[in-house]
């Protein structure tokens, strides 16, 4: 191992160690609450949607016959995620917000679990703190797709069928990040590094950026566009 090398590890770890222990406390634990959300779409054919959970596990998928479904689990009872809904007409808007006070540590448990309308246009605005982040998102019709990362770790599955042109961006944080590309799709990415590491299989180098032989000629085009942090980012064509 180089000294950069050892000197980026320590640099991870320090910092992870850091970022991580601000999501921990010792906040008193009861039992375990199973609680179903459901948003139903109405007349929406596009949506704003905004999750933020700075510690915990999250998956969201497709799937879903009403606009959002899922189930949040959390035995703390001042954990109730916020969730805030709004429409005008065919647009719909959601946020659901982890409170504030959320310090994960010992046996306490905090999870959502989602899914989204394929059939809706969605623009997704992601904030992944310290914990697991699955988002299984290549069945849903999206427009646009942004990710926050912290110190936890974040596996972007965009494998599927898109039929319409979308972008996605990627800001690193501490953590680490696995984005799956889809096949038959056009794509072009654009990928800055900090301090980690940005590695990309399956595209092939063209100038400042990456793409495949299908960009500008696939019936759907995907633009990517990843910020590296201090953690690593892998990008799989």
């Amino acid at each position: 191992m180089t000294d950069r090398s050892r000197l980026l590890c320590g640099v991870v770890f320090g910092c992870t160690l850091l970022l991580a222990g601000c999501e921990f406390d010792n906040a008193v634990r009861g039992p375990l609450r199973d609680e179903p959300v459901a948003i139903d779409s109405g007349h929406a054919e596009r949506a704003n949607v905004e999750l933020d959970m700075k510690a915990g596990e999250l998956a969201l998928r497709g799937g879903a016959q009403k606009l959002l479904e899922g189930r949040f689990e959390y035995n703390v009872a001042e954990w109730k995620p916020q969730v805030h809904t709004s429409t005008a007409g065919t647009y719909a808007s959601i946020t659901i917000k982890q409170p504030e006070e959320v310090r994960l540590g010992g046996n306490q448990r905090y999870t959502w679990d989602l899914q989204m309308n394929n059939h809706v246009v969605l623009d997704l605005a992601l904030n992944c703190g310290a914990g697991q982040a699955r988002l299984d998102l290549g069945d849903l019709d999206l427009r646009s797709v942004s990710v926050h990362m912290g110190a936890g770790q974040v596996d972007l599955d965009l494998r599927g069928h898109p039929t319409r042109d979308y972008e996605v961006n990627v800001a690193g944080g501490v953590g680490q990040a696995l984005i799956r590309l889809p096949d038959g799709v056009g794509v072009r990415a654009e990928a800055h590094g900090g301090l980690g590491s940005i590695n990309v299989t399956g595209l092939q180098k063209r100038g400042d950026h990456y793409e495949n032989s299908l960009y500008d000629k696939a019936k759907a085009n995907l633009r990517l566009t990843v910020q590296g942090g201090i953690g690593e980012i892998r990008i799989i064509g």
